[in-house]
């Protein structure tokens, strides 16, 4: 459905999409993965045609984001991470302006919404910037459904919103892929990883990986221990001084550690744990070999 080859993105001298490669199958969730930084609006927006990749091809339903960008823009939905409605209009007002937009009404297509729209309806003639961040993310989902796209592209939809909202929002999504809609997010946080049917680990620009969350994980290359200690401060400091030691980071209240080879069991409390995919991302911007085959063979 959405197809990105070697997609390349200078600003002036500073290289922000690095040989971007991955495609996309109709109806799944795909989670573009990474901190700020990485890479991930300047995507969305070559892939919602707003700006050119200085060089590669991005299709959307088979069709060139480049030479046929108006038919796209009927296709795809567009969520950016600020809240970008008008504030001064009310729920309502907000959602009849973007359905007209689009040559479509809120009647013939609120079937789609309903599930969203449902708590937002109570409060349909209020100010849509006087919502709280949960409300104004189901009014910016609702506002880019209204036109029935085969696309979402989703940045960061879960920046900002309280708990119960975050968990809402990826209910929705779900319901969503159900209707054989492509749904491309994007998110700093690693546990929404475990939430996408494929995710693409992105850093400075490129990906790092392309797979299933499954499949991320398991191509951890090491085994990794968790360690605890009264001072674990000092206990990383004397890990990352161990020749021993592949990589060690404070995870939490404990410190997590790999081993080059063996275990060092002069540690105290040493335990062994399954890698998270934040640990996969930690191994693969920082690891060294075990990778770089998995990375090769699963870079699409």
């Amino acid at each position: 459905m959405v197809v990105a080859e070697h997609i390349n993105k200078w600003y002036r001298t500073t290289q922000v999409l690095n040989d971007v490669c991955f495609e996309t199958a109709k109806g799944e969730i795909f989670g573009l993965i990474g901190p700020d930084g990485a890479g991930k609006t300047t995507l969305f927006r070559v892939l919602t045609t707003l700006i050119k990749a200085d060089s590669g091809r991005a299709t959307i339903g088979g069709l060139d984001a480049e030479t046929d960008y108006r038919e796209i823009r009927t296709r795809i939905g567009y969520m950016p991470g600020r809240f970008s409605l008008y504030p001064d209009l009310t729920v309502r007002e907000n959602l009849e302006f973007f359905a007209t937009i689009f040559g479509a009404t809120v009647r013939e297509n609120y079937t789609l919404i309903e599930g969203i729209y449902r708590s937002l309806a109570p409060f349909e003639n209020r100010p849509a910037g006087k919502l709280s961040g949960g409300m104004k993310q189901k009014l910016a989902l609702s506002c880019v459904l209204i036109h029935k796209p085969s696309v979402l592209f989703l940045d960061e939809p879960a920046t900002g919103v309280d708990p119960v909202s975050r968990k809402e929002l990826w209910s929705m999504l779900r319901q969503l892929k159900e209707q054989g809609i492509t749904i491309i997010v994007s998110t700093p946080y690693m546990d929404e990883a475990l939430l996408c049917d494929r995710i693409a680990l992105m850093q400075h620009g490129k990906l790092l990986s392309a797979a299933t969350p499954a499949q991320v994980i398991a191509a951890y290359p090491r085994k990794l221990y968790a360690a605890e200690a009264p001072n674990n401060y000092r206990l990383l400091n004397e890990l990352r001084a161990n020749p021993q030691v592949a990589s060690a980071y404070a995870f939490g209240d404990c410190v997590h550690v790999a081993f080059i080879a063996q275990s060092d069991t002069s540690i105290p409390n040493l335990r062994e744990i399954p890698p998270g995919i934040e640990d996969c991302f930690i191994e693969l911007t920082t690891g060294k070999g075990a990778w770089n085959d998995h990375r090769k063979n699963d870079g699409k």
